[in-house]
């Protein structure tokens, strides 16, 4: 999976948090990104198109990122959901990846996280099978 490739879902209510990692995807040259400010919303997106990243904020105003995480995999465990939060607590990260997360980033965060986040997760081995 390379970047260009890659389908992304971003997921956060903040929509100044969307539009930073938007600009900095489609500069790091992803083509296919859409967004959501709900957990509904995403759902929605999810059910109805396969997304190879998700970047999901925890605090959503109708539902918690870790819940929606694991709806997410059940629905489609080949995706990759990197969680976001303001709070990078121990207790966040970990559950973050208890639950089957493929990265965590700690708002706020810089275009060169984002990149190594992504360069991570396009070279993960599962990914190359997607």
């Amino acid at each position: 999976m390379t970047i260009d490739q890659s389908s992304i879902l971003i997921v956060d209510d903040v929509s100044s948090v969307r539009y930073f990692l938007n600009q900095n995807l489609r500069i790091m040259g992803a083509e296919k990104v859409s967004e959501a400010s709900t957990g509904q919303q995403a759902l929605m997106a999810i059910s109805t198109d396969h997304h190879d990243v998700i970047f999901l904020d925890i605090e959503l105003p109708d539902s918690n990122g870790h819940e929606l995480l694991g709806r997410i995999k059940a629905l489609d465990p080949q995706c990759h959901v990197v969680i976001m939060s303001a709070h990078s607590t121990v207790e966040n990260v970990k559950r973050s990846v208890e639950g089957g997360a493929s990265g965590f980033m700690a708002k706020p965060f810089t275009p060169q996280k984002i990149q190594a986040t992504m360069n991570r997760i396009c070279n993960l081995p599962q990914a190359q099978s997607a």
